[in-house]
C-alpha cells in the first residue's frame, strides 16, 4: 500500500492527526514528518504571549508516526488483514519521553522510530524528534497494543 493510502486509513483526522507524510517505512521502523499549524487551538493558551506545543501534542505526534503507523505496517506484514477494512484497535499503553527544545507553532518535525520489539501484539519503539536543522527536540521510548478485529 501506497504512503499516502496508508495515512487515509489511520484512525485520527484533523484536528488531532499529527502524520503530514510518511518517507521510509519498514520492519524495523518509520520516518514520518509534521508541521505544527501555527492556527492549532492549544496555542491559545500555552503558553500566553509565547506559544510552544505542549509536551503531550509532541508526544502524540512521535506516537502516531512512530508506534501507530509502524504498527499497522508490521501488523499487515504479520497477518493478513487489510488496513482499508478498518478492523484494528490500538492502544497505547506507556510512554517515557525526555524534552529538549521547544517546538514553535508553524515549525516542521522529522519523527524517527526504531522498533525495539514486536511481539503478540504489542510493539515498543525507541523515538526521536527532530527539527529540519536537525537538531533533537525529544527522544523516549512509546509502547501500545494492536490487535485485528477477526469479526469486523
Amino acid at each position: 500500500m501506497g504512503h499516502q493510502n496508508f495515512l487515509k486509513s489511520l484512525p485520527y483526522q484533523k484536528p488531532f492527526l499529527f502524520v503530514d507524510e510518511i518517507l521510509e517505512i519498514n520492519e524495523v521502523g518509520v520516518k514520518g514528518t509534521y508541521t505544527f499549524s501555527e492556527n492549532s487551538d492549544f496555542y491559545k493558551g500555552h503558553f500566553k504571549d509565547n506559544p510552544i506545543t505542549p509536551g503531550v501534542i509532541l508526544t502524540e505526534c512521535c506516537a502516531q508516526i512512530g508506534l501507530v503507523c509502524l504498527g499497522v505496517y508490521l501488523m499487515q506484514k504479520a497477518t493478513d488483514f487489510n488496513l482499508d477494512d478498518n478492523n484494528f484497535q490500538i492502544g497505547f499503553s506507556s510512554s517515557q519521553m525526555d524534552f529538549y527544545k521547544p517546538v514553535f507553532p508553524g515549525e516542521k518535525v522529522i519523527v524517527e522510530s526504531k522498533k525495539i520489539f514486536f511481539r503478540f501484539g504489542k510493539l515498543k519503539c525507541g523515538v526521536k524528534m527532530y527539527n529540519t536543522d536537525r537538531e533533537l527536540l525529544c527522544k523516549g521510548e512509546l509502547s501500545g497494543m494492536l490487535k485485528v478485529n477477526k469479526n469486523a
